[in-house]
């Protein structure tokens, strides 16, 4: 998703940005939020359910038969939902949101955003394939930054992502939550750098 080349602009960048606040920026960008390992069982088992009732109402088929086409149809149900893009488009736009949302609280959590000296850790998290963006900040920043201060941030993200601009819209969006961020969390005296300023590729 990104060149070596691209990745030292984002960790610029985000050495810029923390210049100018106590906050501490980390990027997480992952190609799929979750692998939907449930979907293709889900639509499985509403085959099987579905299958018998026109065959019992429209035929003259009988039980071992009306059980055999049940479950056939629910293992090529099983094994055609099961493939990886079909899968994903299975998905049901709210529960993509859901897993997106999980993901970038799991990475949040793991990123070591709460042990930061001030509670100051912010996470800029994508997953491309979801078209999701969300910038969480820990303790310090979210009682001081409303949530609707990175709706801009978030939407031009996710229209660059959707463009394939990834590295232009990292940087750009590391330059407004930097800016955002030197407005409700100025740097103070001995403020150190204390989280990595590294792009993570999942």
């Amino acid at each position: 998703m990104l060149n070596q080349d691209e990745k030292r602009r984002i960790e610029a960048a985000i050495r810029e940005a923390e210049r100018g606040t106590a906050g501490e920026i980390v990027v997480v960008v992952t190609r799929q939020a979750s692998r939907y390992r449930a979907v293709p069982i889900l639509y499985s088992l509403v085959a099987a359910l579905l299958t018998p009732w026109p065959l019992i109402l429209f035929t003259e088929l009988g039980p071992t038969r009306i059980g055999l086409v049940q479950l056939g149809l629910a293992l090529a149900v099983l094994l055609l939902s099961g493939l990886p893009g079909l899968r994903f488009a299975l998905v049901p736009p709210s529960l993509k949101r859901m897993r997106a949302r999980e993901a970038a609280q799991r990475e949040f959590a793991s990123r070591g955003m709460t042990d930061t000296r001030g509670r100051t850790g912010v996470l800029l998290f994508v997953a491309e394939a979801e078209h999701h963006a969300e910038v969480i900040g820990d303790v310090a920043i979210s009682g001081e930054v409303p949530e609707e201060a990175w709706r801009g941030v978030i939407e031009a993200l996710a229209t660059a992502f959707r463009a394939r601009r990834y590295a232009d819209g990292l940087v750009a969006a590391i330059a407004a939550v930097g800016a955002i961020l030197a407005r409700h969390a100025p740097p103070g005296a001995g403020d150190v750098d204390e989280l990595p300023n590294r792009v993570v590729l999942l």
